[in-house]
């Protein structure tokens, strides 16, 4: 069976076990499983327009919760085996100590806005609440973006699935693919500033997080 086959079927789960499955799939791909997610949340807001099965409004509310609470696990993985994992093996990528020092500070300046705006990117939206308490971003800040990130995406693609029907594909695909698109460019740009200003950047990061130089 092709994987996207596979990822369709598992997103019909939501149209046949309801919220809950609207919430265990969304769920778990916040929580670092790369699920159908966001492809659960439009098959359930389409069967909602459809056949008034299920209400929008529970659809929407469901998805957002599952955002939310799937980040929160996420991130509290992270934060707890994490950052350990990145010092172990994060050689094998050439990310030394201070370079993950310098990704810690960056994360903290811009980390709110990978938070949310990661919620529409496929990769992100598994992966950036693990990163975001591996690198140790502000729980207090990450609550606040991941929320706000949260509820925004379920009601964009809720009332939008809901609305425009499989229509709304059309949208997200490309949405998600063109901030994915964005990453890419942006890691190779922070790569490039880690090469040419490592020296700079660590100096500026140790002073930022209070540590010794």
């Amino acid at each position: 069976m092709h994987w996207a086959d596979f990822g369709e079927g598992l997103a019909e789960v939501a149209t046949h076990y309801g919220y809950w499955g609207v919430f265990l799939l969304i769920f778990l791909e916040s929580a670092g499983l790369p699920l159908p997610g966001e492809t659960a949340l439009i098959s359930a807001s389409v069967f909602a327009a459809a056949t008034q099965g299920l209400d929008i409004n529970l659809v929407i509310a469901t998805a957002a919760a599952g955002a939310i609470l799937g980040d929160n696990l996420g991130y509290w993985i992270g934060r707890r085996y994490g950052f350990n994992f990145l010092q172990r093996y994060g050689h094998y990528v050439h990310l030394s100590e201070s370079r993950l020092t310098i990704g810690r500070w960056l994360f903290r300046k811009y980390g709110g806005r990978v938070v949310f705006f990661g919620r529409f990117t496929a990769f992100l939206r598994t992966y950036a609440a693990l990163l975001a308490g591996a690198l140790n971003f502000p729980a207090r800040s990450f609550f606040f973006w991941n929320a706000s990130g949260g509820i925004f995406w379920a009601a964009f693609f809720g009332i939008g699935g809901y609305l425009f029907g499989d229509a709304i594909t059309m949208v997200a695909g490309p949405l998600s693919a063109a901030l994915f698109i964005c990453v890419l460019a942006g890691i190779a740009v922070l790569w490039w500033v880690f090469k040419y200003y490592e020296d700079r950047l660590l100096a500026e990061a140790k002073a930022a997080l209070g540590e010794s130089k």
